[in-house]
């Protein structure tokens, strides 16, 4: 706890004087101050049978999607880690399915990733569940607002895309049948990987994922994408959950049914946002944008109300980028809320389980997966962490 405060107050002093520095001078700044990656000896670049648990892949960070559209250079080289779980019947001449799991933005949360990860394999269903701080070493130490500023969807994208080549890799899993899911942050990039220009750059020498699942991830970004990979996309969003902006959602779901996708969007009554986590469910002052959308032109730039939003030179050092991102919040001073609904709703909890099992056994044709096998809900195990409830 004394780390956590030290560091709160080494970030308001930090961030007071990025205000006052050039560009230049922050990158220097933040370079001193945040972490260096880890990089563990024991790297996987095939799974070998029998292996789960903890596992470590090669992956690279490069923040904006401006990077990732041109090649990916300047990239960070990055180790990234996963809780691989595979189910009792994963056998070489009965290979399984799988998914790729990305959490939300308070990273791993009591009741939700691990918890998905038990349900899929007694549907005899392999996961992956990317955790996509600590391979950048934002530890729980880091306040949420570094860790969200240092760490984007763009990001999580690449580990997306590194964890299905990984997971292809086994000859326990059917290459054809990797999907891939995400809770809020993790929503958002789930609807990134759907972009045929990052999957030709990040994974080629694959077809991409065969399904998506984007359970309330925020729709205020408009990728501006004209080729998508044209797999099924199930959407589930609760109607109290003030950080969806139903419209916005219904609009981004529309782009993507015109460039061919099959688009399954699912609204639960009376559901808020994270309804899995642990955590009781209450209203919390956490910001949210709506009213605004990000749009991003060709090379991957942002622009809000035709202004650039956190504006570098193309080829910035990813402390740059980072500082550019940390000043840019006055940007959103007009679509920038705070309160909504967080915590354990355990109907929407289990609605959200039949539509995600329903949806696997019409698209996987899985023939363990049934919807209606977990009719009662998993007993809450373990306390709740503070950044559970940020989605």
């Amino acid at each position: 706890m004394m780390r956590r405060g030290l560091i709160a107050i080494v970030v308001l002093v930090f961030a007071a004087a990025l205000s006052l520095q050039s560009r230049a001078v922050q990158a220097v700044l933040l370079g001193w101050y945040l972490p260096e990656f880890p990089h563990p000896e024991r790297v996987l670049e095939r799974l070998a049978d029998g292996v789960s648990g903890e596992v470590h892949f090669p992956s690279a960070s490069p923040f904006d999607l401006e990077v990732v559209l041109d090649g990916m250079r300047g990239a960070v080289p990055t180790t990234g880690l996963g809780h691989l779980t595979l189910p009792p019947g994963a056998t070489r001449e009965r290979p399984v399915p799988a998914l790729v799991i990305l959490p939300g933005s308070g990273g791993i949360a009591p009741g939700r990733e691990r918890d998905y990860a038990e349900l899929l394999a007694r549907h005899g269903i392999a996961s992956l569940i990317v955790e996509y701080y600590l391979p950048r070493g934002m530890t729980e130490d880091y306040p949420y607002r570094v860790r969200t500023s240092t760490v984007t969807e763009f990001d999580v994208v690449s580990d997306a895309y590194a964890a299905l080549r990984l997971l292809a890799s086994s000859a326990l899993i059917d290459p054809r049948r990797i999907g891939v899911i995400g809770f809020s942050y993790g929503g958002m990039a789930v609807r990134w990987t759907m972009d045929r220009r990052l999957q030709r750059i990040l994974a080629p020498h694959t077809a991409g994922f065969a399904l998506y699942a984007d359970f309330y991830g925020p729709c205020f970004q408009v990728p501006g994408s004209t080729e998508i990979v044209a797999a099924p996309l199930l959407t589930v969003r609760g109607d109290e959950d003030a950080s969806n902006d139903l419209a916005a959602c219904a609009a981004r779901e529309h782009e993507l049914r015109l460039l061919g996708a099959s688009v399954e969007a699912h609204l639960i009554p009376g559901a808020g946002h994270a309804w899995e986590v642990a955590r009781p469910r209450a209203e919390g002052n956490y910001p949210y944008l709506v009213g605004c959308e990000l749009r991003y032109d060709e090379l991957g730039r942002a622009w809000l109300d035709g202004e650039r939003v956190a504006a570098v030179e193309s080829d910035a050092s990813r402390m740059e980028r980072i500082a550019a991102r940390i000043t840019s919040g006055g940007a959103y001073r007009d679509c920038l809320h705070y309160g909504y609904i967080v915590g354990r709703d355990d109907v929407a909890r289990q609605r959200g389980y039949e539509l995600l099992l329903d949806f696997l056994a019409r698209h996987f044709g899985a023939p363990d997966v049934s919807p209606r096998q977990d009719a009662e809900a998993d007993p809450v195990r373990g306390p709740d962490a503070a950044e559970a409830a940020k989605g």
